[in-house]
């Protein structure tokens, strides 16, 4: 599809960085489980988990636009999709910030764990909607969702290594 074409570097950036991002969130997550702080599973449930799957639906979204669909609507389809199931995520998310115990989310990690990914899938569901009708336009919004996914998950992963070596580590000490 030509309107796609000119996307191809853009997703090939997202992808691989998404891609790389997991990889070092892995790292990270292994060397912070060698001690562990207290009630670190549901806190990781809260924090961690979120940024690998926001890694994940930007290497997502990035296979799927590179993928050779026939017509715009056949990719904008598994786009509402993802944009739909990360909102529903998004929601749990907030749910389990709300009810962990084990950390005080204040208003940077409410914005950049629950109200900015809400907003990163809902432009991308709607993106992909409106790609029905006006894909150039469309195709935007489905890219700035895809970058603010993961620029997120590079906040997250920066505030929860800041966590763990300022706060967690001083705490055990």
């Amino acid at each position: 599809m030509p309107e796609l074409d000119h996307w191809d570097s853009f997703y090939a950036i997202v992808g691989s960085s998404a891609g790389a991002l997991i990889g070092l969130q892995f790292v990270v997550m292994t060397l912070v489980a060698e001690r562990p702080p207290p009630r670190a599973a549901e806190a990781g449930a809260a924090f961690g988990t979120p940024t690998v799957i926001h890694f994940s639906a930007a290497l997502l979204l990035s296979a799927l636009l590179r993928a050779p669909w026939p017509t715009i609507p056949s990719a904008a389809v598994p786009c509402i999709l993802v944009g739909f199931a990360g909102a529903a995520y998004a929601l749990k998310v907030a749910w389990r910030m709300r009810t962990q115990t084990s950390y005080a989310p204040d208003f940077e990690d409410w914005l950049c764990h629950a109200l900015l990914p809400m907003a990163a899938y809902a432009i991308l569901a709607i993106s992909a909607f409106v790609a029905l009708s006006r894909a150039r336009e469309a195709l935007f919004g489905v890219g700035g969702a895809a970058l603010l996914l993961l620029f997120i998950g590079i906040h997250n992963a920066w505030d929860a290594v800041a966590y763990h070596v300022f706060v967690s580590r001083r705490d055990r000490q």
